[in-house]
């Protein structure tokens, strides 16, 4: 699963439908206005953001990552990875299924 944040809905939602269409991921649950305090180039901000939830292989990480750096909004978007250890086993079959 790889976790993403975006500006807002609009740009979330476009990013989430072109990973899906391009087979990238198998689902992306959109978690809109969380509120987000970081420090970027020495400032403290303060802002609302959009997570993304994508659910997808690590076989299409690298070509995933790709393509949400040349989508984002973001200058240095957030890109983390999180292994999927367990779950149903059929729900991670149909994950499976996105490069068939």
């Amino acid at each position: 699963m790889v976790i993403n944040t975006c500006p807002d809905a609009a740009s979330a939602e476009s990013l989430a439908t072109t990973l899906v269409e391009q087979g990238l991921a198998a689902c992306i649950n959109i978690i809109p206005n969380i509120r987000s305090i970081y420090v970027w180039k020495g400032e403290r901000v303060t802002g609302s953001e959009h997570v993304l939830l994508i659910k997808t292989l690590a076989a299409c990480y690298s070509e995933l990552e790709s393509t949400i750096r040349s989508l984002h909004a973001y200058e240095l978007p957030e890109i983390i990875a999180v292994p999927i250890e367990t779950g149903l086993p059929e729900y991670l079959a149909w994950i499976g299924e996105i490069r068939k």
